[in-house]
């Protein structure tokens, strides 16, 4: 029997919009040919775990460009790619009422203090395991035992909701139920499938 619903943010909670960001940068000169490979040269990665604050991120990204970039108009881009997913925070908010209700999120300390205050993330649900706290990222296992050790979550009552098929696969590694997120539609779908009371409008 599902007792919690774990939420990723990026893509599930909010939806993600990168592609002007990436866009902005092109017209500075950055290459971004290779995303995957840019994101490590930056090590996005660290950023999230938390070894590598939000500023210095920034100044990394800015080093790159071939053209000055204005930093205030820099920082404006990284934090304007998100966009409320107006069903999924109603499907996490309404859940609150018969179950434990959490964020589990690969993000870094600027995108979190900027979702938290526009949504209130860190009261929205119960509570919220954002890696650049934790130190760890999705999806290696050490991320999810933390959830499970800061919340109490007994792995086999807890579904985990991800839009990236390698954090649904480390969730479900680790025994909990875990949903690949694409649309509200089948997400719904699926968690009536686990016998997932939905709340009002969804029932």
């Amino acid at each position: 029997m599902i007792r919690n619903v774990v939420f990723d943010v990026g893509n599930v909670l909010v939806k993600l919009h990168y592609q002007p960001f990436v866009g902005y940068l092109v017209k500075a000169g950055v290459d971004m040919s290779d995303l995957p490979s840019w994101l490590k040269s930056v090590d996005l990665e660290g950023h999230e775990r938390g070894d590598v604050p939000g500023e210095v991120l920034l100044d990394r990204i800015a080093s790159l460009a071939t053209y000055p970039l204005d930093r205030a108009e820099l920082r404006s881009h990284w934090l304007s790619m998100f966009e409320p997913w107006d069903e999924m925070f109603t499907l996490a908010s309404g859940l609150k009422a018969d179950y434990r209700v959490y964020l589990l999120s690969n993000i870094g300390d600027m995108h979190w203090a900027h979702l938290d205050s526009l949504y209130g993330l860190d009261t929205l649900v119960h509570g919220a395991c954002a890696s650049f706290r934790v130190g760890a990222v999705k999806p290696h296992v050490d991320i999810y035992r933390k959830a499970e050790s800061m919340f109490e979550l007994d792995p086999a009552a807890t579904v985990f909701l991800d839009d990236l098929l390698p954090n649904v696969a480390g969730a479900r590694e680790c025994g909990w139920q875990a949903i690949h997120h694409i649309d509200a539609g089948s997400t719904r779908s699926q968690l009536r499938a686990l016998g997932v009371r939905l709340p009002a409008p969804f029932t």
